[in-house]
């Protein structure tokens, strides 16, 4: 039976997810696309998808017989209302995917809100950006289990599959679902839940790099120690950044895809000059501090993380005109300049 897919969302991730699964899948995927801009919809359309004018052009795909499936793929501030607008369109028995990254909290609201209008939802933590297309998504689904099983085409189209990694040893016979690189992890909300997780072991992963770096090139600019007698000696090393992290690659126990694109930023830009180095956030390493305070589970690198992009911001630097004020009031300590 064919599976009525709209795609609602034709941003960074939201066309790659539609060009995966039409690319990947089995031919029995009718994929449909909307966007706010139709101009966006008109140039995808033009890949070999169908287009929607408008949300309510969703109600011709209502059918008692095989309820159609809407993927909403839209920045986590507008989700909840996109969610809304579709449902206004979609027959009992439909269901809607929230595919961004949203607190997993807000889908069990979300649920309970389709619930009372006969509408189906499922969570997907989508990870892949907007490498996806081509090395495939790491999904994380949360939902009922029958619905989340008639959704399996897509999420194999869509997921790296089983070649992309090596098996785990011991592992042996019909690869499980979560080799292919998709996971059922339980009723609504679960789904969301892991990646949130995954997005904050992202973040304290990608501040252990940048703080080892760090050091690194400060070892470049040279590091002076102090002596037994109370004079210094300076260590300094002519360090190439580019190379250090292409070594790590191979064979390395911190070999890592983030580890593979920092030697790409590398050799793009071995300075990193065209960088200012204000990181932002985007939501999910402050749900997973929240969730471990909550929890009353200790994230003591996934919490300094956090603090670090706040701090890369400039955040901190009132604080800091504070203590030096602190300190020149109570001990006469001049401020250093910068030089």
């Amino acid at each position: 039976m064919t599976i009525q897919l709209t795609v609602v969302g034709l941003g960074r991730m939201g066309a790659n997810i539609a060009r995966r699964i039409k690319s990947h899948g089995t031919g029995d995927i009718n994929i449909s696309v909307f966007d706010v801009n139709a101009d966006t919809v008109q140039a995808v359309a033009k890949e070999g998808f169908t287009p929607l004018s408008s949300l309510a052009d969703l109600a011709k795909y209502n059918n008692d017989a095989s309820p159609q499936f809407v993927w909403v793929m839209v920045p986590a501030e507008v989700t909840q209302q996109t969610i809304h607008d579709v449902a206004e369109h979609l027959a009992p028995g439909s269901t809607i995917i929230d595919g961004g990254n949203t607190f997993y909290r807000d889908d069990i609201a979300n649920a309970a809100y389709l619930k009372t209008k006969g509408i189906n939802f499922v969570d997907i933590g989508t990870s892949g950006g907007v490498y996806g297309l081509e090395r495939g998504y790491s999904l994380m689904i949360g939902g009922d289990k029958k619905i989340v099983d008639r959704l399996d085409p897509i999420f194999k189209a869509m997921a790296p599959g089983v070649e992309s990694a090596q098996r785990t040893p011991g592992k042996s016979g019909q690869p499980s679902q979560s080799e292919y690189g998709y996971l059922h992890c339980g009723p609504v909300g679960s789904g969301h839940f892991i990646k949130m997780v995954h997005n904050g072991i992202e973040y304290g992963a990608m501040a252990a790099y940048a703080e080892g770096l760090n050091l690194i090139h400060a070892a470049s600019q040279g590091i002076k120690h102090p002596t037994a007698v109370g004079d210094h000696v300076e260590t300094k090393y002519d360090f190439n950044m580019a190379e250090v992290t292409e070594v790590w690659r191979r064979g390395s126990v911190v070999a890592s895809w983030l580890l593979d694109l920092t030697t790409t930023a590398y050799a793009e830009d071995p300075e990193l000059a065209s960088y200012e180095g204000s990181v932002s956030d985007s939501g999910e390493g402050r749900w997973t501090v929240q969730t471990a305070i909550d929890a009353g589970v200790p994230a003591h690198v996934l919490s300094a993380s956090l603090m670090g992009r706040f701090t890369s911001r400039g955040n901190d630097l009132y604080a800091n005109k504070v203590l030096s004020a602190m300190r020149k009031k109570f001990g006469g300590h001049q401020e250093v300049k910068k030089k």
